[in-house]
């Protein structure tokens, strides 16, 4: 099964794999300790390249190239081992130690790089255009672990992860992620209050 959605300008794939073990999920937590350790480094990169590129945007209208996809690749680390782990539990096979974009792993995200951004728009769209948004995946993230604890006992118990629970599931991740970007000054167009690619 594939949940693949192009929401112009994110792109943020998930395939649920066909066979996924009954227990592993279980383990997972201590298995992407090597991600989170790194992930936590990349994170503060992430936030200290958002400030330079706000500036950025703010004199020239653009996000400086190589920030930008440096960010992109952490919110696409950030994605696998989430959906790896227990932001979807999607997959058994284990994340790369990787920025790039490799499209023989199941989960994947990128977003196409703008050539002009509003220098007026960046001082309130991260925050106050933004703030219903946080409102909502503030829900979603109390949400969505609840909602792969019940696939996981699911897929424990029969040996098969829900597609209608998957489908939800990668839902709530989608919007997550589009705020993320959005939020992150990636793009100008605001991201649609919806679940679903249309």
């Amino acid at each position: 099964m594939t949940t693949e959605m192009k929401i112009y300008p994110l792109n943020i794939k998930g395939e649920l794999t066909g066979i996924l073990s009954r227990w592993l999920w279980i383990f997972k937590w201590l298995l992407a300790i090597p991600h989170y350790v790194v992930l936590f480094f990349l994170q503060i990169a992430f936030c200290v390249l958002w400030v330079i590129s706000f500036f950025a945007i703010v004199f020239t209208g653009k996000y400086p190239k190589s920030m930008f996809d440096f960010n992109v690749g952490v919110l696409r680390w950030m994605w696998r081992v989430g959906f790896y782990s227990y932001s979807a539990l999607g997959t058994d096979k284990y994340p790369p130690f990787t920025l790039e974009s490799l499209p023989d792993y199941p989960a994947d995200i990128s977003i196409p790089y703008p050539e002009k951004l509003s220098q007026g728009l960046v001082w309130i769209k991260w925050w106050l255009l933004a703030i219903p948004h946080w409102i909502i995946i503030s829900i979603f993230s109390d949400l969505i672990p609840i909602l792969v604890l019940v696939a996981g006992i699911i897929l424990l118990f029969t040996g098969t992860y829900p597609a209608d629970l998957f489908k939800i599931i990668i839902g709530f991740n989608r919007w997550t992620y589009r705020v993320c970007a959005y939020a992150a000054l990636m793009t100008d167009e605001y991201p649609p209050f919806r679940l679903w690619d249309s």
